[in-house]
């Protein structure tokens, strides 16, 4: 299983222009990583990209450049499962990975995490931030990037 994910965050003041982007939806000018780890949140794959690029894209350019992982794995062996969270479009993932490589889909599936309610986490008494099961993985390994960059 892999868990996918990306951060937008703010680069060094001294990284080029060419290689930021405004990304709006956390009103961050900078870079994003997107960031591929195991259950035990260890890296897997890596990609930047300037931060206005979308979660769907910059994960199939980070599939497309690792796509030899991929073709090298036996069609006799399970599927690796891929979670995302709710910000990619497993559907129009599959249409351009395929455009890369026509049998990657007999490797690999998407699941979208599951997302607990307001409603389902008020009735059990949680409030705040609550960590969804499994994802806690990715978010986890993203915090140690931010916190241990040089």
């Amino acid at each position: 299983m892999l868990i996918i994910d990306s951060q937008a965050v703010k680069n060094t003041c001294n990284a080029s222009a060419a290689s930021k982007g405004y990304c709006f939806y956390k009103s961050t000018n900078g870079i994003k990583r997107h960031l591929a780890v195991d259950t035990l949140g260890f890296p897997f794959f890596t990609h930047c990209t300037k931060a206005n690029v979308s979660d769907d894209k910059g994960l199939i350019e980070m599939l497309t450049l690792n796509i030899d992982y991929f073709k090298s794995k036996p069609v006799n062996l399970p599927k690796t499962t891929i979670l995302l969270d709710h910000g990619y479009h497993p559907e129009h993932l599959t249409e351009e990975l395929e455009k890369v490589y026509p049998q990657i889909m007999t490797k690999i599936r998407f699941e979208l995490s599951a997302k607990p309610s307001k409603q389902e986490n008020k009735a059990q008494g949680k409030s705040g931030f609550i960590p969804v099961a499994a994802r806690w993985v990715i978010e986890r390994s993203n915090s140690w990037m931010e916190r241990c960059k040089i």
